[in-house]
């Protein structure tokens, strides 16, 4: 299976430390497309990182507050009538109505796969993920998601470079252009 040209959204999921918003943003540079990063439209709009929306209204409203993002981002998208590359948030497509929204606008899901050990490796240090507290817990919630990540339309290897992650991609794009 190809990407579709005739597609406005290309929509990035994968775990934390993927490099959905590198790639996306690289992706969207090449493609001469609109870039959105669900984690910055959700700290824009609430006004507090995700760490201190984790802290001060925990995960469930984080999920109420990242499906409304992505509403937004659709729409503008639809609407707009212009090419979007979209990161997601690390656990967007753990909620099926998310799911759902991506798929009735058209969306081709790509799932930037990564082995866990080059995530884990990518994230060490970092502190401003609020579900990564320790490998053990990291691991776990790696798990829980595969099955979500799984459903995208196409599975990209996202432990390469990002610009050879993007030319991955492109080559899905330029195969759908020459069958087209």
């Amino acid at each position: 299976m190809t990407l579709s040209l005739s597609r406005k959204l290309l929509a990035l999921a994968g775990f934390m430390g993927c490099g959905k918003t590198t790639v996306g943003r690289l992706l969207a540079e090449r493609l001469g497309w609109h870039f959105v990063d669900l984690d910055t439209r959700i700290v824009e709009r609430a006004g507090a990182t995700i760490v201190e929306i984790f802290r001060q209204r925990g995960e469930p409203a984080f999920r109420e507050v990242e499906a409304e993002a992505l509403e937004r981002a659709l729409g503008e998208t639809i609407e707009g009538n212009r090419s979007t590359v979209l990161a997601l948030g690390g656990g967007t497509l753990t909620r099926e109505e998310n799911l759902e929204r991506l798929r009735g606008a058209g969306a081709a899901l790509v799932w930037l796969d990564c082995p866990i050990e080059e995530l884990l490796e990518r994230c060490a240090g970092v502190t401003d993920r609020p579900l990564f507290r320790d490998e053990a817990s990291f691991r776990r919630l790696y798990d829980e998601r595969l099955a979500s990540y799984r459903q995208a339309d196409y599975r990209v290897d996202a432990s390469l470079a990002p610009a050879e992650v993007v030319e991955r991609i492109l080559a899905l794009v330029r195969l759908t252009a020459v069958e087209a």
